[in-house]
């Protein structure tokens, strides 16, 4: 079976997200939030990096609650720190909670984040015809720029880019690959 260039195929982690997950449009605000930490989290690393650790995450986030992570205090940023399961980054943890915070506004405002994310491609993937190879577009470009007018932090265009081609706002699978 062949799949898109990216994926190691000795990796069964990698395997498996790529085939089940990645380019598959996502609706639920949890996943949606999840996802987007998830990315946040991945900036100057490798995304193997953060699969790896991906349940261990999920663990130590609450399950990505949006509301519990929001709440987050000086205790709980401190047992994050000190979670060698997880990355310990003390200015992507408080982004994290920053973001949290941002995205429940969001939900408020557009009725859930997936309206949001998905109103900038009128609820439309976008599929990427024998595209080179980008890390940006203008679509990552725009809603970077939102989100971090709106506050947010750790959602620059690559990770935003990311993030699309994650949630599956953005289909980019290779031509060879059998989930294009």
């Amino acid at each position: 079976m062949k799949r898109c260039f990216w994926v190691d195929e000795k990796s069964e982690i990698y395997v498996k997200y790529h085939d089940e997950e990645w380019g598959v449009p996502k609706y639920d605000d949890r996943e949606l939030f999840e996802l987007l930490i998830l990315e946040s989290f991945q900036a100057g690393l490798a995304w193997i990096t953060v699969l790896k650790k991906r349940e261990a995450f999920r663990e130590a986030f609450d399950g990505f609650d949006i509301n519990k992570v929001a709440a987050y205090d000086a205790d709980k940023i401190q047992e994050l720190l000190s979670n060698d399961k997880i990355i310990r980054s003390r200015g992507k943890i408080s982004a994290a909670i920053n973001n949290a915070k941002i995205f429940i506004e969001i939900q408020k405002e557009f009725g859930s984040f997936s309206n949001y994310i998905w109103g900038f491609t009128d609820n439309k993937v976008i599929k990427r015809k024998g595209a080179d190879l980008a890390v940006s577009t203008p679509l990552s470009d725009k809603i970077s720029k939102d989100l971090k007018k709106r506050g947010m932090k750790y959602v620059g265009t690559v990770i935003i880019y990311s993030y699309l081609q994650a949630i599956g706002v953005v289909d980019d699978h290779d031509k060879e690959c059998f989930r294009y």
